[in-house]
């Protein structure tokens, strides 16, 4: 399996809870959905000239950020890192989260199957490519191709996701191993997220600003 994130900053929020997002989207306009997605995209974009639903789901992405980054739920996940991956804890927090979300969607989904999800927003991407910001457009192609998303299910898909970080920040890092803490403690993890859950659920429809 295949797996490649694109090279939108070189930080430690990287783009890596894409999932979730589209998951937690309070309605079902696809633009607004993909609004949620295109949240990582948007640098040096000028959001006034993008449509107004895509708008509206940037605005949800970023309230549901600052959500998370402040839950003590979250809080205790980072906390479980030790060095050298506390360093990292957000990043690595998200990618395990994204993937507790895709391998247990049906405690977690909409209904329906991941891929049948998944699918809904291939189609929208492509449906909608003109209203794009210009990263996501270019990025677009290949997440649709490769699967990315349908990946986080797998280990081997976060392995990939993680290597790809580790190689493309600049510095040296160890997101490359950042398996492994997933691995050695995924109870605890997924404890975490089952409890942070429902209450995701219950806040995001009041996060949309639409």
């Amino acid at each position: 399996m295949v797996v490649e994130v694109p090279r939108v900053v070189d930080s430690y929020h990287a783009p890596v809870n894409w999932l979730a997002h589209l998951r937690l989207c309070p309605t079902a306009d696809p633009l607004v959905r993909l609004g949620t997605l295109a949240g990582d995209f948007v640098q040096g974009v000028d959001l006034a000239r993008l449509h107004p639903s895509l708008r509206r789901g940037i605005q949800h992405h970023r309230n549901l950020d600052r959500f998370v980054d402040h839950h003590p739920l979250v809080a205790q996940s980072r906390n479980r890192l030790a060095p050298p991956f506390r360093r990292f804890a957000g990043v690595l927090v998200d990618v395990y989260y994204d993937h507790l979300l895709a391998a247990h969607w049906p405690n977690y989904g909409a209904g329906g199957t991941l891929a049948e999800f998944v699918g809904v927003v291939h189609r929208d991407l492509q449906q909608h490519a003109a209203h794009l910001p210009p990263l996501l457009s270019a990025v677009a192609p290949r997440l649709c191709q490769e699967n990315w998303l349908a990946s986080y299910a797998h280990p081997e898909g976060i392995d990939a996701i993680l290597a790809r970080m580790q190689r493309r920040l600049r510095r040296d890092n160890p997101l490359g191993r950042g398996g492994e803490p997933l691995r050695d403690q995924l109870a605890g993890f997924a404890a975490d997220f089952a409890a942070l859950w429902p209450e995701l659920l219950a806040v995001a429809p009041g996060l949309d600003s639409g």
